[in-house]
């Protein structure tokens, strides 16, 4: 069957070796279409980020760009603006027409820990080629904050492929006349279009900006943060923000969107031509995210901004990214938000899981 792989059939290639762990794969890894990847036991510091390319082994490139290595084992912290290649205790053995696609999870882009994933003879970030037998590493780079890490942590995600089950135009359209996408009217053009919310009821807060000088996030401690010590507040009451280059925002769309459960969908890289800034870092929304079968009403799409060489104008209602819908392959057996402890069901502008909620 077409489509991304649920829970399930996740299980189902873990029996069959076709994903392994050392240690063994936990249930707590899998997710409703996409399986958590655990941090190893070393980190290696290295130059530059890269990739293996065609017919090279990463263990063999970290030869060439390791500066030192660092056990985990005990705690250690990656340094904000440094590079660290991680292997990850996860290999994979895919069959021939079964391919995936990573992507850090949502509490990873929240705090702008650039977190890609790597394989042996990869010439690309994140995505991994049907068939590929080896194992997996993590890329990480924190962007705003140093943060503390230990083995086991899930920074990134892999969600997995059988054929291509995108739907066009014309198929999104359809479903959301039968099943709701989007509160409100539907920006449908290669995907469900969303807008900036710069005008929220009742409050002039529209989002945060890092701090440039900050402490150290242990990724363990949850709720645990003062949000004061590590963001400024962003007012708005004129329905325009100025970005400034190199930093970090975390702001929300207008739209509340619905992701049905026998669909999931993944938010598209931004486009140059609407603006010189990145709109997200963690782009997965799993099945349920949002929709009533989950007890969902909608969930605002939280967008994590940095703006790249000039300042530039954010206006209310500006189109900054699109949803790609696809197919499940099978209606996964639970859905985001549904009694598996999903932290971002029914969200508006909301920090990482490590916060404190703001007073």
């Amino acid at each position: 069957m077409t489509g991304v792989l649920p829970s399930q059939r996740l299980e189902a290639m873990i029996d069959a070796a076709q994903i392994t762990g050392s240690p063994a794969v936990i249930s707590e890894q899998i997710q409703p279409a996409s399986l958590d990847l655990r941090l190893g036991n070393v980190a290696y510091r290295v130059r530059a980020s890269f990739l293996a390319g065609h017919g090279r082994r990463v263990e063999d490139r970290l030869k060439e760009f390791e500066m030192h290595r660092i056990d985990l084992s005990g705690g250690a912290v990656l340094e904000k603006g440094c590079v660290y290649v991680v292997p990850l205790m996860e290999s994979l053995a895919l069959p021939a027409g079964l391919q995936a696609v990573a992507n850090a999870k949502s509490s990873t882009g929240r705090l702008d820990l650039l977190t890609r994933t790597i394989t042996d003879g990869g010439a690309e970030f994140d995505r991994i080629a049907p068939g590929y037998h080896g194992p997996l590493f993590a890329e990480i780079c924190p962007r705003s904050f140093s943060v503390l890490v230990r083995p086991g942590m899930r920074l990134n995600q892999i969600r997995f492929r059988e054929g291509q089950a995108i739907l066009d135009d014309a198929a999104m359209h359809a479903l959301h006349a039968s099943d709701i996408l989007v509160n409100g009217e539907a920006v449908i053009d290669e995907g469900l279009g969303f807008s900036v919310d710069l005008k929220p009821e009742g409050t002039d807060l529209v989002g945060y900006r890092a701090k440039p000088h900050t402490g150290v996030i242990d990724l363990d401690k949850i709720a645990h943060y003062d949000p004061a010590e590590y963001w400024e507040e962003v007012r708005c009451k004129d329905g325009q923000i100025i970005l400034d280059p190199g930093a970090f925002y975390i702001l929300v769309s207008r739209e509340a969107v619905h992701i049905p459960p026998a669909y999931a969908a993944e938010m598209a890289p931004y486009l140059a031509m609407v603006g010189e800034f990145r709109v997200h870092y963690a782009g997965f929304f799993d099945p349920g995210f949002g929709h009533s079968a989950a007890g969902g009403t909608g969930s605002r799409g939280v967008l994590e901004v940095r703006c790249h060489e000039a300042p530039f104008v954010l206006e209310h209602g500006q189109v900054v990214g699109r949803l790609v819908y696809e197919h499940m392959a099978e209606v996964p057996r639970q859905l985001y938000g549904a009694g598996i402890a999903s932290n971002y069901q029914g969200q508006g502008l909301k920090l990482s899981k490590h916060f404190a909620a703001p007073a």
